[in-house]
């Protein structure tokens, strides 16, 4: 055993040495509490294993025990920064970020695999992030609406919950916040309007692309282990980083990490998805109208490493493509955000190492 002594010691002195390397090279912490993938159990680390699991969720391609065949549900979240942090993102399936006014931006959460108690705060539609939801076959939740919006929901075009027709019933105001920053609604009172109404919760949406394990070892890319997104207003400016641990990425904003409000646990994501599209302002606003059947360029970032891709409409859903073949996520969780094709991502999105 005093011979083995040595080299015991010597190989601590390299773990620490590797530790402090690895602290030395971040510019801000990033919480690592956890190795699995928030909200996930040890399902995920074997989403191909089918012989375990008979069924697998469609919007993260999670291998699963659980019954998967009921609707997704999409909710409008308030990104104001005086609506940070929100409450229920880190149980979405997908987040997509975009423009809603301005240099305003806005989230569309998706939820299938997992429903949050309480989610909010809950901001007003977009006709574009209802065409998203459509395309998911959602039941769509806002609280207020755009004209353009409000002639698609009056019209019937998806089955929703708008909180000016349930403020004070289904959706709830918080006393922490102020006007327009304080309307939450929960799951229960979801699934209760969605009775009102007579909606459908059963049928599971279609599935996207997910990489098997031997596809995710053979992953190939520029590192991509610091990204940077520019939306015009450092408010609203998004940065991701990647951490080796847990093989996801953690996302800031305005230099604060996103979390939950309630119990700060922090967001967590395996995909980022990133789109040009063309945008074009509609109104002395500055709402705009953002074309999701155009394609185009995309980046896509997985496992601390980024590809330039495709990206195009297929019955309503974005997906990524490269050379005319649907591209693989990898399963959990993704986030979608959508940047004007003019001056477009190249100019807009910084890729690389983290920086000392």
């Amino acid at each position: 055993m005093k011979k083995s002594l040595p080299l015991i010691l010597f190989a601590v002195l390299l773990l620490m040495s590797g530790c402090l390397k690895k602290e030395a090279m971040s510019e801000r912490p990033i919480d690592n509490s956890s190795s699995e993938i928030v909200g996930q159990d040890e399902t995920t680390q074997e989403p191909d294993d089918s012989d375990q699991y008979t069924n697998i969720f469609p919007l993260t391609g999670i291998a699963t025990n659980d019954d998967t065949e009921h609707r997704a549900i999409a909710v409008m979240i308030n990104n104001h920064p005086r609506a940070r942090p929100q409450s229920g993102l880190s149980k979405a399936d997908i987040v997509y970020e975009m423009y809603a006014e301005a240099e305003v931006t806005r989230f569309l959460a998706v939820f299938q695999s997992e429903m949050p108690k309480e989610v909010g705060p809950v901001r007003s539609a977009r006709d574009y992030f209802i065409k998203l939801a459509k395309g998911l076959d959602c039941v769509y939740v806002c609280h207020g609406n755009s004209p353009d919006a409000k002639e698609m929901l009056d019209q019937g075009y998806i089955d929703h919950l708008n909180g000016l027709e349930y403020d004070g019933t289904l959706f709830k105001r918080s006393s922490e916040r102020k006007a327009p920053h304080n309307s939450y609604i929960s799951f229960e009172n979801i699934e209760r309007g969605a009775e009102q109404n007579s909606y459908d919760l059963t049928k599971k949406p279609k599935a996207f692309t997910f990489l098997e394990k031997s596809e995710m070892e053979l992953l190939q890319g520029e590192p991509a282990s610091f990204v940077q997104i520019s939306y015009g207003a450092s408010l609203f400016d998004v940065e991701f980083l990647y951490d080796e641990q847990s093989e996801t990425y953690s996302r800031y904003s305005n230099n604060q990490q996103t979390i939950e409000y309630e119990d700060e646990v922090p967001i967590k994501i395996d995909n980022i998805f990133i789109i040009e599209a063309p945008h074009k302002v509609i109104d002395s606003v500055g709402r705009r109208d953002i074309d999701f059947n155009a394609g185009g360029k995309a980046y896509l970032l997985q496992k601390g490493k980024w590809n330039e891709i495709q990206w195009k409409n297929s019955e309503g859903r974005i997906v990524p493509v490269e050379n005319g073949k649907e591209v693989g996520f990898v399963p959990g969780k993704t986030w979608v955000n959508v940047l004007p094709d003019k001056p477009g991502i190249s100019q807009l999105v910084h890729l690389g190492a983290q920086e000392n």
